[in-house]
């Protein structure tokens, strides 16, 4: 009996240690009350950074499905058993139900309120460069409230600022002549690129590009075919899952375009998520638009060998060198 009477207020110490409150990335303060087992994600790009802290088995409701991410099935196989929301958005009570400890949403995400109506503290992440990624991968860390998400969160941290280091020696002191003007196409149908004040944007300049859509603001903006050949850009990367040119309606209409003349048109590489987008694998993606764009300066860089140490790093997985090839090839899993 004396033994319990100790562990009771131990216990209490304990759980009450555990409660903590974390800013989001909007700014707002939101109460933790326990270390999140049970999470529910709403932001696509979100899992990789949980998968990213060791915690994607944490994610009970997803709103990724394996069709549209057949890697990120395939390297967590766990969100197989996870809810899967219908478009973006979770039933309160399904949730509920889950005992889920928190929900990721996305900046502005119109269901956030219905989620803290029913109780579960909700956190919004918003980031559009390197430095707000790393803040919010260590916001996530403090979520998921282990020493081992804390440890990983660093160590990601000091990656990511070690490739760009290594990248930004090599590419910080090219003139604009020696930089390749590139054109990055989210989508074929509708015709959309990424302009300036995104992570697209800043992931060209360090490897050594101008990014010619600079004089739009923003993610996923319309253009016409005319700017295109107006621009006439060196070097067209295309995200995964938008397509090829040579598929597209006005792929014929570009055939007098620099980047198409010179074969210099590139699929972008697709694991888990997107590397081109708003996930951990842009330390991956900084790397290959480097060499993609500036070969010779990176003479010792192999992308097969990176995407494995990477893949064994932080998401615990064995990458076979074919299954890298089909990654940088934004290639599914056979």
């Amino acid at each position: 009996m004396k033994s319990l009477q100790w562990a009771l207020p131990l216990l209490l110490v304990s759980s009450l240690a555990a409660a903590q409150t974390v800013t989001d990335d909007s700014g707002q303060r939101v109460e933790i009350k326990r270390p999140a087992q049970h999470i529910a994600d709403a932001w696509f790009a979100h899992h990789s950074l949980l998968m990213t802290l060791g915690a994607g088995d944490c994610i009970v409701a997803t709103v990724n499905h394996p069709a549209d991410r057949p890697w990120m099935f395939k390297v967590q196989p766990s969100l197989n058993q996870a809810l899967q929301a219908h478009g973006k958005t979770f039933a309160s009570e399904a949730l509920v139900v889950r005992h889920v400890d928190a929900v990721f949403v996305p900046a502005n995400d119109p269901d956030a309120e219905s989620y803290r109506l029913a109780g579960i503290p909700v956190l919004a992440m918003n980031f559009d460069d390197f430095d707000s990624m790393k803040r919010s991968l260590i916001t996530t860390a403090k979520v998921v409230g282990t020493s081992a998400a804390a440890s990983r969160a660093q160590a990601y941290n000091q990656y990511l600022d070690e490739q760009i280091a290594t990248i930004q020696a090599k590419t910080a002191g090219l003139t604009d002549a020696q930089r390749p003007r590139v054109l990055h196409i989210q989508s074929l149908h509708p015709l959309k690129v990424d302009g300036r004040n995104t992570l697209i944007d800043t992931w060209i300049k360090l490897a050594g590009g101008r990014n010619v859509a600079s004089g739009i603001n923003g993610n996923m903006q319309p253009i016409s075919p005319e700017d295109v050949i107006r621009w006439n850009p060196d070097v067209i990367i295309i995200g995964a899952g938008a397509g090829t040119l040579d598929g597209s309606d006005d792929g014929t209409l570009f055939a007098s375009v620099s980047a198409v003349q010179h074969h210099r048109v590139l699929q972008n590489p697709s694991g888990v998520f997107p590397w081109d987008r708003y996930g951990t694998e842009v330390a991956l993606q900084i790397q290959w638009a480097a060499k993609q764009l500036h070969p010779t300066l990176f003479p010792q860089l192999d992308m097969v060998t990176a995407t494995q140490a990477f893949y064994r790093q932080f998401y615990d997985y064995s990458l076979s060198a074919s299954d890298a090839q089909r990654i940088l090839q934004a290639l599914p899993p056979e």
